[in-house]
């Protein structure tokens, strides 16, 4: 009878073992800038005919900051209806404990990321995210306009400001009313984060916390570099950058309103488009700086990550291991100008034919300026919002430079009292 009973038992594994896979639904939540949802459901579609499982996009608010709100909320009360979240540079020390630990999964994967990348991803030892694309901004600049005075893409902010003010005031006069000089994301916002710590950090004036956790952005070098900044609106600037985000940037400069657009990547594939009033008439050089400082992109990209929580783990597993992996990386730079976060791609002659500006920002990428996501551990979100809040205090001119900066000082001690000390 036990022969018989193991002989049973054997075949009936051997039968369950040669039965395919039962699929699964899976989903994934993704904010999103230009075309982000478009190809992240073409590269589904690819995972869906590869595997047999199907994925559901959760579209969030294109605000970093909304998403977070969101994440967090999902996450803390165990959500399992959420398998794989696209996540911020930024977010993994603030999430790391809601996520699964994929290096053993991605382990041959995780040699051909850029080691940097890969560490930001890594807390406690534990890879909670595989990257999907990384980003470091750049100047867009009407290659036409200038041509057409006899001016240089700046390499100062001051250039920048001169240049903008003498080329509208000369197209104004010509009856092209509409034009603008500088847009960028002056909303308030984890963007403004970005731009803020770029005219901070190229005006030689820190990161707002540095490596070691010390709050250093009360110097007079980033009062000269918000003085700065306020100083274009009204002027070269419209008052309604302050409400700007990605988007409204880039509405106004691919209609062909403005001279200097500040942006990410994805708007370069975007403003070469068919239905694009400035294609072929622009160029992207790095941000400008303080005169005799070095220019300061701030580092973006964004990442995938499994949730505890998902009741279907190793095909979620499976689904970021497929969307991190080179051919998709390849994809998304080809079509989004998208930067991979694999150096290999930086040759890649496809690439560079589609989208010249990802084998020239690898320089730029190297060098870019991280926020202070791990000295600032968990209180993160808190400390860029209260940065992000002086800035457009500042920029909206309700608040002078000095008085800001000291004030975010004082907020940012307690801050730390609380939590990072």
């Amino acid at each position: 009878m036990r022969r018989k009973d193991a002989t049973l038992a054997l075949a009936l594994t051997s039968l369950l073992a040669a039965m395919p896979a039962l699929a699964v639904e899976l989903s994934v939540v993704s904010g999103s800038v230009g075309k982000d949802i478009t190809e992240l459901r073409d590269a589904l579609d690819r995972f869906e005919k590869q595997s047999g499982n199907t994925v559901r996009i959760v579209e969030m608010p294109a605000s970093t900051t909304d998403q977070f709100g969101q994440y967090r909320l999902w996450l803390s009360a165990g959500n399992p209806d959420i398998d794989v979240y696209r996540t911020d540079v930024i977010w993994a020390p603030q999430l790391a404990n809601h996520f699964v630990d994929l290096t053993e999964a991605a382990k041959d994967q995780i040699p051909k990321h850029f080691p940097s990348i890969i560490q930001s991803q890594t807390v406690g030892g534990k890879l909670v995210a595989l990257p999907m694309y990384t980003d470091a901004p750049a100047l867009y600049y009407r290659k036409d306009l200038l041509d057409k005075y006899g001016k240089q893409p700046p390499k100062t902010w001051e250039e920048l400001k001169a240049t903008a003010q003498e080329v509208l005031d000369k197209e104004h006069a010509a009856g092209n009313g509409q034009l603008v000089g500088f847009v960028f994301q002056g909303a308030p916002y984890e963007g403004l984060t970005c731009d803020g710590l770029e005219w901070v950090s190229s005006y030689g004036g820190g990161q707002i916390v540095d490596p070691k956790g010390n709050i250093t952005i009360n110097n007079p070098k980033a009062e000269a570099a918000l003085a700065e900044a306020r100083s274009w609106i009204g002027t070269v600037s419209p008052t309604g950058v302050l409400a700007y985000k990605e988007e409204e940037a880039r509405g106004v400069w691919q209609t062909g309103n403005a001279i200097f657009m500040r942006n990410w990547p994805y708007a370069y594939a975007l403003s070469n488009g068919s239905d694009s009033a400035v294609a072929g008439k622009f160029g992207v050089v790095p941000l400008p700086a303080a005169e005799g400082e070095t220019s300061a992109a701030c580092l973006g990209g964004w990442n995938l990550a499994v949730s505890k929580y998902s009741r279907h783990q190793k095909e979620a597993i499976d689904l970021v291991t497929f969307l991190a992996d080179e051919p998709q990386q390849k994809q998304r730079a080809v079509n989004q100008a998208r930067l991979p976060t694999m150096p290999e791609l930086y040759g890649d002659p496809d690439i560079k034919a589609a989208q010249p500006i990802v084998p020239q920002w690898q320089s730029v990428l190297e060098a870019a300026v991280p926020r202070p996501s791990a000295p600032t551990q968990g209180q993160y979100n808190e400390v860029s919002k209260e940065f992000w809040t002086a800035v457009n205090e500042t920029l909206a001119g309700r608040i002078e430079p000095a008085a800001a900066l000291k004030q975010l000082e004082g907020r940012l001690r307690r801050l730390k009292r609380s939590a990072w000390d």
